[in-house]
This record gives C-alpha cells, sequence and structure tokens, in this order.
C-alpha cells in the first residue's frame, strides 16, 4: 500500500470510529431517557413492579416459558414487538404465532382474525373479555375468496395438538399505560402475544402488607386499565411461596390455593403452594386444557359470573376438544 493510499484509509477509518462514537453518544443518552422515563413511572407506583418471590420467575422458566424482565426490553436486549406503553397485546408475537399455527391461511386472513380479536365491540370488560373466550376456546371465524370461491373458516388462537407451536411468555413487571393511568402490574403471562394472567405479588419485606392487597390491587387495574383484561383468563395473587387464583369475577374470598399439580393425587410434602399452583395452571398441556374445559360463564339475569372450576381433573377424563387446525 502506497502512503497516499495509507493516508486516505487512516481518514476514513478515523471518520468511521468518529460516527461510531456519536452513534455510541446518541445510544447512551437514549438509554438514560429510557431509564428515567422507566423510573419516573415505577416512582408513581410504589407497590408495584419492585420485588417479587425469585422463585416465581423460576417455575416459570422450569415449566419452559420465556421470561424477560422490562428493564432489559427498556435497554432493548429483547424485542417483544410493542411500539407503546398503552398496546398490551404483542402483535408481532401474535401475528407470527398464528402463522405457525394457521398454515394454510392467507396472510390476509391472519390479519382479518387480529382485527377482531383485538377490537372491542362493547365498553363492558366482562362481556369483551367473554368474547374473546369464544375466541380462544372455538377459533376466529373468517371468510375469503379462494379460487373464486368464498371459503368459511376458522383461525386458531392457539395450537392444542402442538405446544411448540405456541409462544410461551412472562414478562416482570409490565408498564401499562391507559388514559391518565400508569399501573405496573408485577408478571403479565402472554400465549401466543395475547395478555391471559396477570399476577400481583405482595412484598414480603413490608411487613404491613396483607394478602387482600394483592386482590385490591387487581382490581384497582381492572378499573383503570381495563383493556389488560378484555383478554384476561386468570387473577393470581402471590405472597412469597403463598398463592391464591381467581377471575376477574371472583370476590376475595373465592381467591383460593390451587390443591393438586396433576388433577388426581395432591402434592409431595414439602411443595409450596407457589409451585402447586404455577406447575399446575401454568404447565403448558394443562393450561391449554383449563382454558378450554374448566372457565365458564354463568348468567344470572342480567348479570355475568365467570367460574374457574376446581375440581381436580387429568387429561383423559374430558371428551377431546380441539380446534380447526390449518
Amino acid at each position: 500500500m502506497n502512503p497516499a493510499q495509507l493516508k486516505k484509509t487512516t481518514v476514513k477509518a478515523s471518520g468511521v470510529r468518529n460516527k461510531i462514537r456519536r452513534r455510541f453518544d446518541l445510544t447512551q443518552s437514549a438509554i438514560s431517557l429510557l431509564k428515567s422515563q422507566l423510573h419516573k413511572r415505577r416512582e408513581a407506583i410504589p407497590t408495584a413492579g419492585k420485588a417479587i418471590a425469585p422463585s416465581l420467575l423460576t417455575w416459570f422458566e422450569v415449566i419452559g416459558y420465556t421470561v424477560l424482565l422490562e428493564s432489559d426490553i427498556a435497554l432493548g436486549k429483547h424485542q417483544i414487538g410493542r411500539s407503546s406503553y398503552s398496546e398490551v397485546v404483542l402483535y408481532q408475537r401474535l401475528h407470527n404465532a398464528l402463522q405457525k399455527i394457521n398454515p394454510k391461511k392467507p396472510d390476509e386472513v391472519i390479519a382479518a382474525a387480529i382485527y377482531q380479536v383485538t377490537s372491542t365491540e362493547s365498553s363492558d370488560l366482562l362481556e369483551n373479555n367473554r368474547r374473546f373466550h369464544k375466541f380462544l376456546t372455538n377459533g376466529v371465524e373468517v371468510e375469503y375468496l379462494y379460487n373464486e370461491e368464498i371459503v368459511h373458516d376458522f383461525v386458531c388462537l392457539i395450537d392444542t395438538s402442538n405446544l411448540q407451536n405456541n409462544d410461551w411468555l412472562a414478562i416482570h413487571p409490565l408498564t401499562i399505560v391507559e388514559g391518565s393511568y400508569t399501573h405496573c402490574p408485577d408478571v403479565v403471562v402472554f400465549i401466543n402475544g395475547l395478555p391471559l394472567a396477570v399476577i400481583a405479588s405482595i412484598q414480603l419485606s413490608d411487613e404491613q402488607a396483607t394478602f387482600k392487597e394483592g386482590y385490591q390491587r387487581i382490581q384497582t387495574y381492572c378499573q383503570q386499565i381495563p383493556k389488560l383484561f378484555d383478554y384476561n383468563t386468570f387473577l393470581v395473587v402471590t405472597y412469597g411461596n403463598r398463592a391464591r387464583i381467581g377471575t376477574l369475577t371472583s370476590d376475595w374470598q373465592e381467591f383460593l390455593p390451587w390443591r393438586t399439580i396433576d388433577g388426581e393425587d395432591f402434592p409431595a410434602k414439602g411443595a409450596t403452594e407457589l409451585e402447586v399452583l404455577i406447575q399446575g395452571i401454568f404447565d403448558k398441556r394443562r393450561f391449554l386444557e383449563q382454558v378450554l374445559h374448566l372457565i365458564v360463564f354463568e348468567e344470572n339475569g342480567s348479570s355475568i359470573s365467570k367460574k374457574l372450576l376446581r375440581r381436580p381433573f387429568c387429561t383423559t377424563q374430558y371428551p377431546k376438544k380441539s380446534l380447526p387446525q390449518g
């Protein structure tokens, strides 16, 4: 290399280094801004998103979920396909999962199904939740043109045959903004980008805290960030290694421990309520079976109640209920 070429190369390299340095400085500024915004939001909510029992997240990892911390998401370490704090559905993950579960459906049909699922028809939370539950258990009815004929079909939101086709994710915590309210539920569990469970965790370090405070926190969430609960299946309150589960219409007295992991036998001596609940409810196969078989909506006059049937069950005692595939 002659001196002229060397000088030219050195100048170019120096310019690239300067660009990289400027880009790094900008990135650091963006990270600092994200940290500051996240910190300010958390400061406004003193009881949420601070600390949970490590075993809670560990159990989700044990049963095969991806577990992400919101702080890592904010720093860009993980992408979840969420463009703002007001979004409660992870659209990109939902789209990717539905394409995998329904490989024969055209992309525009997948998009139409997502539009139906994420469009609310009522201002009533429970009505929206019941409508979504029908989509979850029966699939989303669609029609489209194929070979010059109108086809009536269903898009499945979950794959009950191949569990690995579903996207299992738990995020701790998750900042949600709706209107003038900001809250950070401790753990939100997503299946295929849909927020199907919310967990409120009481800090053991707070000696004045009670189990019921977790329930009251969830009630506040339902009132102030209701969009998150249009898609909800289960509500969970934890306090250390203790745990209770209920639904959108459960009174505090109806939030109860889950007593069995496999539906037949009581858990081994020494197993904690948290361990039994996470494995007994959120195990991938059992979770889908409970969605299909153990969630019911009951009407009493003008009121609707959502029930979680608590009798022990196993995978063979129900008639097979499968969703239309493909």
